[in-house]
C-alpha cells in the first residue's frame, strides 16, 4: 500500500528538526558569527541591492508572459502577509527596546532583524514550494520558474547574510529550538501538500510557523546570559553564596583595610607623598608562607611623623635624598 501524498516530504523535515534540534544541545553556545572584512561587507550589501532589483525586473517579466498567455487571474485573498508586516514591526520594536548597544548600532540591527525574519520563512519555504507554483508559465514553465525564484532565493540568502554584520547577533540554543519547530510545523503542514492558505488548518499552520521564524530572528538579538567555562555566571554567583563551596576564600576585612589607608595617608602634604605612605604600608605589612597577616599591623601615628622601627620612610625628593631599595630594610 503507497504512502499517502505528503508523508515522504514530513519525514525528511522531521528528520532535518531533530538534527537542528540535537545540534543545539551539542554546540557551544551562546556563540557569535565571524564578523566579515570591510571589503566583504561592501560586496555582501551590493549583492544584496542587485539581487533587489534583479528580483523586480524578473517578477516584471513574469507578470507579463502570465497576462500574454492569458492565464493571469486575480490574485487569492491573503491573510498571511498582515501577520508578516505585524511580525516584522514587532521584531524592530523589541530589538530596539532590548538592546544596549549604541543608538546607530541598535537601530541597523533592528532593521536587519526585521527583515532577516521573514527570510528565515522563505528560502526553506520557497525551497518546498518551487516545483508546486500554479500556474505553468508557457511556453517554457522551467524556465518561467527559475526566472522568478533564482533572484528570490538570492535575496533570501544575501538577507540573511546580513545578519553576520551586526555585533548584536549571537546564535543560541533558542535559536537552534525554535527553527526545529518551524520544521515540526512544517511537516505537520507537508501532510496537506502545503496546501494554500485559504482553509482554517493551512491558515494556522503557516501564521504558526511564521510565528516562530520571527522566534528565530529574536533569540539572535535578544541579550543572552554571558557563560563561563560552560555555566552561567548566575550560577556561578549563586554558589559564592552557598554555605559549602569549594572557592578558595580570602579573611579579609574591608573595613579594617580602609582604616589603614586612611591612617597612613593622614597628614599627607603631596600626592607624591601620599603614595610614599602607602608603599611604606604595603612593606610595614608581613606576609610568610606559614603564617597570615597580623589583622591590626602597628602604624606610626600621622600626626607625629613618627615610624615604626622596622621601617624609616625616605626622604622627601627636595631635600635631595633617593629612594632606598628594598634590599636595605
Amino acid at each position: 500500500m503507497a504512502a499517502p501524498p505528503g508523508v515522504g516530504l514530513a519525514l525528511v523535515l522531521l528528520a532535518a528538526a531533530a538534527g537542528v534540534a540535537y545540534a543545539g544541545t551539542r554546540l557551544p553556545l551562546p556563540s557569535r558569527p565571524a564578523r566579515p572584512s570591510r571589503a566583504a561587507a561592501i560586496f555582501m550589501i551590493a549583492t544584496w541591492v542587485l539581487a533587489l532589483a534583479t528580483l523586480l525586473i524578473c517578477v516584471v517579466v513574469y507578470a507579463q508572459q502570465a497576462r500574454h498567455g492569458h492565464i493571469g487571474k486575480a490574485p487569492p485573498a491573503d491573510p498571511i502577509t498582515p501577520v508578516t508586516f505585524i511580525g516584522a514591526g514587532v521584531t524592530l520594536a523589541v530589538i530596539l527596546i532590548s538592546s544596549t548597544h549604541r543608538p546607530w548600532t541598535r537601530l541597523a540591527g533592528a532593521a536587519v532583524g526585521a527583515m532577516a525574519a521573514p527570510m528565515i520563512f522563505e528560502l526553506p519555504f520557497d525551497l518546498i514550494v518551487m516545483a508546486r507554483t500554479y500556474p505553468p508559465i508557457p511556453p517554457d514553465p522551467a524556465l518561467y520558474r527559475a526566472l522568478f525564484f533564482l533572484p528570490l532565493f538570492l535575496v533570501e540568502v544575501t538577507t540573511l547574510s546580513l545578519l553576520s554584520l551586526s555585533p548584536m547577533v549571537r546564535l543560541s540554543k533558542d535559536t537552534f529550538f525554535f527553527f526545529a519547530l518551524m520544521l515540526i510545523v512544517f511537516a505537520a503542514w507537508g501532510l496537506s501538500g502545503f496546501a494554500y492558505p485559504s482553509a482554517p488548518v493551512p491558515i494556522t499552520l503557516n501564521v504558526l510557523s511564521k510565528i516562530l521564524a520571527f522566534g528565530v530572528a529574536l533569540s539572535l538579538f535578544l541579550p543572552q546570559r554571558a557563560r563561563a567555562g560552560g555555566a552561567v555566571l548566575e550560577d556561578l554567583y549563586a554558589a559564592q553564596l552557598a554555605p559549602a563551596s569549594s572557592e578558595i576564600e580570602v579573611d579579609l576585612d574591608l573595613e579594617d583595610l580602609m582604616a589603614r589607608f586612611t591612617a597612613a595617608v593622614a597628614g599627607a602634604t603631596t600626592a607624591g607623598d601620599m603614595r610614599r605612605r602607602v608603599g611604606a604600608l604595603a612593606l610595614a605589612t608581613t606576609w610568610t608562607a606559614a603564617s597570615v597577616p597580623s589583622p591590626t599591623p602597628t602604624l606610626p601615628p600621622a600626626a607625629t611623623g613618627s615610624w615604626s622601627s622596622r621601617l624609616r620612610p625616605p626622604p622627601h625628593p627636595s631635600h635631595g635624598a633617593t629612594w632606598t631599595t628594598r634590599s636595605n630594610y
